[in-house]
């Protein structure tokens, strides 16, 4: 009883600490997660009122990334250069862009219809996921070529020798595609709507008529201002703020943006680095020239070898093919040594080989029907009467197929050799090459190339990167620095001093990674993470610790400061606004002095044009919209809208000043064409379809709430 009176008496002291416990326990978790604890905790962005979850944007990444690797496999060389950083905002933006588009949809109405969504699923089809679900069937052992066949299986499969258990995640996975498909047509048919909501009516149409017909013959003569004298032509603060003050909307901002300045340090092998790669290069020579395999030691300093066996004509080009070409059994030879590394090959010999055959493929649903199929052939029945005999969608044939044994890369191993052999010795009759529950395919070998010369060599490769010690001092350096400049001002004043680059970017939370240049798309590698911390971590003034790309053959290091940040419009201090603005005044200034200047001297053209230094040019049909002589819209406008009364006119622009006469006006015969002149009018109007849909809401994406950490 006593035991039990000393617990009553402490349980309220239990609860309470039992309930910090847990209050810390939850906020620790949304704290390491960097999600507000009563906000959005799965919302990687908002457009208007929606919202993009988390699951979706995952959903949407591993399908770009599927495609990705997929296109890899298809086309190596267009994607080696792909980087992976954009796959994280391209996803987001597909869902914002299907967020908006099926919003607006469901609001008008938009249906689609059973005979659209069989045309884009079968009859045309458009849908990634059924080509994935084609390739899967035929990954199982089925063959399948079409979308129809691949319906027809999935939802009939007691006709093809199948159970509805084996299709019934094909089944969901078709309907699925079948979901998605519906929602697009609804997209594509909105989008057509907006599109057609963008139309010229029969003044804009024949405006944009008389600006072609219309004519000028001009006289006129151009003196740019060239590189202005900023001592001659002084710009103020206060007069670049009356600038922007007229300007500013020129300057608003979609997103929160922050201004930084970023080093990067592209680590390069050093002295030291080279000459152990040179002493490395000789120590490969000699292990394979021992007739021995490549030492381990070696293999382990970085050195690969890969055997080749390659026709004539699939040797690269260069050195290794004239060596291969000509070489001795068993001999050695360093081919290359740079600063990117070395290649020594050793020549192992040469044989004789096919490099491709052909055959005929006849393929069945079920084993059943194979043998059937394969009796009938060797029985005399020709490969083009085997879908007239036989149930058509249930047999395929491929006929005259060539395989080719070798290719650029290398035997292509397309055939098991025991496949091979058999087509071979089967006398010209088919053979089974694969059979099983859910299908069989037979062969016959129609006839194969000459034997072709094969070259067999060993090539010992090594890449030259930096060491570790070399990575370790470039570090060390740059920590130094780090530590001697704490905030962004010492950062910015002091880098060009310790022989550091700096770069000047702007950034938002969705810029996929830091920029190679200011509005390309090519990225620093591994850079996402130093945007992640300027949008979550970086206050203005601060400085991040340093940052590595974890290339280990071209490894750098990164590190940034923070200088500004802002949420509606770039403000007049921002070091581009500013620039833009003082060049734009101080161009105004001069088209002012220039015109007080030349003025006194339009007694006529030539009398201007010769002052000026410049000569007259003659521009017979000068219209709107098309004159190569003129780049400002303000000075077209006025020249095309002038009087053929001779007069000499002189009048600044945005690049120089101008001096014209129009001494006549007249009207091309063309017919006005009112189909022309609509499509016209769009280019001219040139609309953003997404901007239009997206209207006035406002955009917040949380993507970088949602990436690793540090």
């Amino acid at each position: 009883m006593a035991t039990l009176e000393k617990i009553r008496s402490k349980s309220v002291f239990l609860i309470i600490v039992i309930g910090v416990a847990l209050l810390a326990f939850i906020i620790g978790d949304a704290l390491t997660n960097s999600r507000n604890l009563f906000g959005d905790h799965t919302t990687v962005a908002k457009i208007g009122s929606s919202k993009i979850d988390y699951t979706d944007y995952q959903r949407k990444r591993e399908e770009l990334n599927n495609r990705l690797e997929e296109g890899r496999r298809q086309n190596p060389d267009q994607y080696a250069s792909f980087d992976t950083q954009v796959l994280g905002q391209m996803a987001l933006d597909q869902l914002v862009q299907e967020t908006l588009l099926n919003e607006a949809a469901n609001k008008a109405g938009v249906r689609s219809s059973g005979n659209l969504l069989r045309f884009y699923m079968l009859d045309n089809p458009q849908s990634q996921r059924v080509m994935d679900i084609v390739r899967q069937l035929n990954a199982s052992g089925l063959s399948i070529q079409t979308p129809q066949q691949a319906y027809d299986v999935i939802f009939n499969p007691k006709r093809n020798g199948l159970t509805d258990a084996q299709m019934e995640p094909y089944q969901r996975a078709w309907l699925a595609a079948e979901s998605e498909m519906d929602t697009q047509i609804r997209q594509m048919i909105y989008q057509r709507l907006i599109v057609g909501t963008v139309k010229a009516n029969d003044l804009d149409k024949k405006a944009l008529y008389n600006d072609y017909v219309n004519t000028s013959n001009v006289d006129l003569a151009y003196l740019p201002y060239g590189k202005l004298d900023e001592k001659e032509y002084p710009v103020s603060d206060a007069e670049v703020k009356e600038a922007y003050a007229k300007e500013k909307a020129m300057f608003a901002i979609d997103e929160p943006t922050k201004e930084i300045s970023f080093i990067a340090v592209n680590v390069v092998p050093s002295a030291a680095d080279r000459s152990a790669a040179t002493a490395l290069a000789a120590r490969t020579v000699k292990s394979l020239a021992s007739g021995q395999q490549l030492d381990k030691e070696i293999k382990k300093e970085g050195v690969s070898v890969t055997r080749h066996s390659l026709r004539g004509a699939d040797l690269p080009n260069g050195a290794v093919k004239d060596y291969v070409l000509n070489a001795g059994a068993d001999s050695v030879k360093l081919i290359d040594s740079s600063l990117r590394g070395f290649t020594v090959v050793r020549m192992v010999g040469r044989n004789s080989a096919v490099d491709s055959i052909q055959v005929t493929v006849v393929s069945t649903a079920s084993e059943k029907l194979g043998n059937r199929v394969l009796t009938a052939l060797n029985g005399g029945l020709a490969a083009d009467s085997v879908t007239a005999r036989f149930a058509a969608d249930s047999v395929a044939v491929q006929a005259d197929q060539w395989i080719p044994l070798y290719t650029a890369d290398g035997a292509t191993n397309a055939l098991p050799t025991e496949t091979l052999d058999s087509l071979r010795n089967a006398g010209g009759k088919y053979v089974t090459i694969q059979a099983g529950p859910q299908g069989m395919v037979m062969a016959r070998l129609v006839k194969q190339n000459a034997p072709v010369t094969i070259y067999e060599y060993d090539e010992a490769s090594y890449t030259l990167a930096p060491s570790s010690k070399t990575l370790n001092d470039e570090r060390a350096k740059l920590e130094k620095f780090l530590a001697e400049n704490t905030d962004a001002k010492k950062f910015n004043e002091n880098a060009a001093k310790a022989g550091y680059n700096l770069q000047k970017f702007s950034i938002t939370s969705s810029t996929p990674a830091v920029p190679r240049f200011q509005g390309f798309n090519q990225y620093y590698p591994d850079s996402r993470q130093v945007v992640r911390w300027v949008m979550i971590d970086g206050k203005p003034g601060e400085v991040s610790h340093i940052y590595e790309s974890s290339n280990a053959v071209n490894p750098a290091l990164y590190a940034v400061a923070v200088d500004s940040e802002y949420e509606d419009f770039r403000p007049v201090e921002n070091e581009e606004v500013k620039k833009m603005l003082t060049e734009r005044v101080r161009r105004s200034k001069a088209g002012d002095r220039f015109v007080e200047k030349y003025s006194k001297k339009t007694q006529s053209l030539q009398s201007a044009a010769e002052a000026m230094g410049v000569d007259v040019k003659n521009y017979p049909t000068f219209r709107m919209g098309n004159n190569a002589g003129v780049n400002d819209a303000n000075v077209i406008g006025k020249i095309a809208g002038s009087k053929a009364d001779k007069k000499v006119v002189i009048v600044k622009g945005d690049r120089g000043v101008y001096v014209y006469q129009v001494m006549a006006n007249a009207t091309e015969k063309f017919p006005f064409n009112d189909q022309m002149y609509d499509q016209q009018y769009f280019q001219f109007v040139s609309p953003d379809l997404m901007e239009m849909v997206k209207g006035n809401a406002k955009y917040k994406n949380n993507i970088y709430k949602f990436e690793a950490g540090e």
